[in-house]
């Protein structure tokens, strides 16, 4: 293209139709992203449900440890 040329100068359409393009693409880059970043909060946000899930077992183990072990010293 002839745009940086000073002999050939860009006509005022031929800027406007050069920004428009850069917009539309960034348009598109920007969708891009966002659809990768929903992705990964769709994903975070599972993974966060399952450790949850995780940590409760965990929790209610801990305490029918600590249940067991307190009825097992009161046997003493």
């Amino acid at each position: 293209m002839f745009a940086k040329d000073k002999l050939f100068p860009m006509t005022d359409s031929e800027d406007f139709e050069l920004k428009l393009d850069r917009l539309i693409a960034l348009c598109h880059k920007l969708k891009r992203e966002n659809q990768v970043l929903r992705e990964r909060e769709e994903n975070l946000i599972g993974e966060r449900s399952s450790l949850m899930k995780k940590n409760e077992v965990a929790r209610q183990k801990v305490e029918m440890m600590i249940s067991r072990l307190q009825a097992m010293s009161t046997e003493q």
